[in-house]
């Protein structure tokens, strides 16, 4: 197949990429590099510099190829900062998804349009392990700017047989995060703190409850997907099955590298206390597939992490408002 897919010098997006060509199908990937790196990007993969906030762009590069996919993995994804730049989070998270929709219809290109959503769209109803039809009550505009693009999907879908399929993965941990990030991704945070001698930093006393998940394990069902009719129209939560709190993952961060830097508590923030997902229906499509054990995956990560070094940390997009809660350490 020939794919399109955004965020392909990211994280997660550098993963799949690389999972897609292994399987032989074609890759064009669109970054802008404003929370990737170009070494990320895999050999094999056609790599496009550029926003999908530039509908010209979206436009040109579907008028030119015929996707037989669209795996869109490109969004400004700091949950908790979301608050304080509400502008920024829509017009990337929200416009920039719907100018590859309007491509994806507008060239009848698309086998399976594929969105990386995330579990911020339930805010406190992943309390209990939120099953896919649970109620989905966003309380961060990140939550809100995902949620909106499903809805979008499911009206593209009904007025333009779009097919599409959504995935809400959680709390991705693995080789090449982006540990410089310093408002998103904690495993990071916490990585990039011990390489520099400096202690862990926790919001609130660390009881918060995360599944964190080993990044393959999200990968696999996501390029699957492709190959499984019951994942047409379809949306899955997948990720990680044990929750752990923050102060265990700190823990676990120290016992990986062998390094104890100490930990400190900060004023809490507003966020979810408890997090995490059922997977039943992941497991009844893809089949249950053995998931990497957090303290191994970490140690990958740790490993690649030390080769790396120790990153200088980004700077936010511009505040836009309610700074007064803005928590000190990201001032």
């Amino acid at each position: 197949m020939n794919i399109l897919l955004t965020g392909i010098a990211g994280f997660l997006g550098s993963h799949v990429a690389e999972a897609l060509l292994a399987r032989g199908h074609q890759v064009t990937g669109l970054d802008d590099l404003s929370g990737g790196f170009a070494r990320n990007v895999p050999a094999g993969a056609h790599f496009v510099k550029g926003s999908v906030c530039n509908y010209a762009l979206v436009r040109t590069l579907f008028k030119a190829h015929n996707y037989d996919a669209v795996y869109h993995l490109a969004a400004y994804a700091a949950e908790g900062l979301s608050h304080f730049i509400r502008r920024f989070n829509y017009e990337n998270n929200v416009l920039g998804s719907i100018n590859l929709i309007n491509g994806a219809i507008e060239s009848k290109s698309g086998k399976k349009f594929v969105f990386t959503s995330s579990i911020a769209v339930y805010g406190h109803n992943a309390t209990a392990g939120a099953k896919e039809g649970d109620p989905t009550i966003p309380i961060d505009p990140y939550g809100c700017a995902k949620l909106a693009v499903e809805h979008d999907l499911h009206a593209a879908a009904e007025m333009f047989g779009l097919n599409y399929t959504i995935f809400r993965p959680h709390n991705i941990v693995g080789p090449r995060q982006h540990i410089g990030d310093k408002y998103r991704n904690v495993a990071g945070i916490f990585m990039n703190q011990t390489l520099k001698g400096e202690p862990l930093t926790i919001f609130g006393d660390g009881l918060q409850k995360r599944a964190f998940s080993y990044v393959s394990d999200v990968v696999t069902p996501m390029v699957e997907c492709l190959e499984f009719d019951a994942t047409d129209y379809e949306t899955f939560n997948v990720g990680g099955r044990q929750p752990y709190t923050v102060l265990a993952l700190a823990e676990i961060v120290q016992r990986v590298s062998g390094v104890n830097t100490g930990i400190v508590f900060l004023p809490p923030r507003n966020e979810a206390k408890i997090a995490y997902c059922d997977h039943a229906r992941v497991d009844r499509v893809f089949g249950v597939h053995p998931s990497v054990r957090l303290e191994d995956g970490l140690a990958r990560m740790w490993e690649w992490a030390k080769k790396l070094g120790p990153q200088e940390p980004t700077v936010a997009p511009e505040i836009e408002a309610g700074t007064g809660r803005l928590p000190e350490s990201w001032r």
